[in-house]
């Protein structure tokens, strides 16, 4: 499991992240354009951008961690994910997935996270 809190920490070692808010509720952006946020509608949940085609791979992966709502199944770009179910690396995975989804190119191009 991990917490909101853990989460944020993470979030704020990528490069030029913006600490801001969607909805309400704390949310972290590259360059004005916001990657990952603390759910409004499911407690102990967040959202991310991702990639569309590896989307329905991770709901296959672990159905507990990542799901899909009627909201988001209509925005195949987003995924929801419940923090109980999920681990510190993986978190931190899907944080720079979405990272790279919604950094510039050209700012990108300039850090390798392997």
């Amino acid at each position: 499991m991990v917490t909101w809190q853990r989460v944020a920490e993470i979030a704020r070692e990528l490069p030029e992240i913006e600490e801001t808010t969607s909805w309400g509720r704390p949310s972290f952006a590259v360059r004005g354009k916001k990657f990952a946020g603390l759910s409004t509608r499911h407690d102990g949940a967040m959202w991310t951008r991702c990639d569309r085609e590896e989307r329905p791979l991770l709901v296959a992966s672990n159905p507990d961690a990542y799901r899909l709502t009627p909201h988001f199944e209509a925005s195949p770009a987003f995924l929801l994910i419940w923090l109980e179910h999920i681990d510190e690396d993986e978190v931190r995975e899907r944080l720079i997935d979405a990272w790279l989804i919604q950094a510039p190119k050209r700012l990108a191009a300039q850090h390798d996270f392997d």
